[in-house]
C-alpha cells in the first residue's frame, strides 16, 4: 500500500519534480506495420484537446489534434511528409496516415501518459464500527 504525502515527501523531493521529463511510449501500429514513439501532451495541448473533445462543431477533430501534437516519432510536422501527402492544413496528415480507430487509441495512450484517466486512483477506505 502507498503511503501517504506529506510536506516533508514534496520538499525532498522538489528537485526531481522540477526536473521532471515527459513521458514517452512506443506503439505498434497494425496499419503501417511499424511502430510510433508518442509523448505526454503538454497541458496547454491536453486542454484544447479536452475542449475540442467537448464543442459539437468540433468534437470530431480532438483525436487527430491530440495524435498531430503528441506523435514525436515519425515527426508529424516535417515539412516535407506534410508536402508528400498534399496537406491543406497540419492536422491532415493524421487522417491521411492512421485508421481512425487507430487515431483514437494513440491519442488515449498519449491523454494516459499525462495521467488524464490513469494518474489518480480512489483510495477506500472503510470504517469500521
Amino acid at each position: 500500500m502507498s503511503k501517504k504525502i506529506t510536506i516533508a515527501d514534496l520538499i525532498e523531493q522538489k528537485e526531481q519534480i522540477k526536473k521532471r521529463k515527459a513521458k514517452t511510449m512506443t506503439l505498434y501500429v497494425e496499419s503501417l506495420d511499424g511502430h510510433i514513439t508518442v509523448q505526454e501532451p503538454d497541458k496547454s495541448i491536453a486542454v484544447e484537446a479536452l475542449t475540442m473533445a467537448h464543442d459539437d462543431t468540433r468534437s470530431e477533430m480532438a483525436d487527430p489534434f491530440i495524435v498531430y501534437h503528441c506523435v514525436i516519432e515519425p515527426n508529424l510536422k516535417d515539412a516535407s511528409l506534410q508536402q508528400a501527402y498534399g496537406c491543406v492544413e497540419p492536422t491532415d496528415i493524421v487522417t491521411m496516415l492512421f485508421r481512425q480507430g487507430e487515431i483514437a487509441a494513440i491519442g488515449g495512450h498519449a491523454l494516459q501518459l499525462a495521467g488524464y484517466a490513469t494518474g489518480v486512483r480512489k483510495v477506500d477506505l472503510e470504517l469500521k464500527n
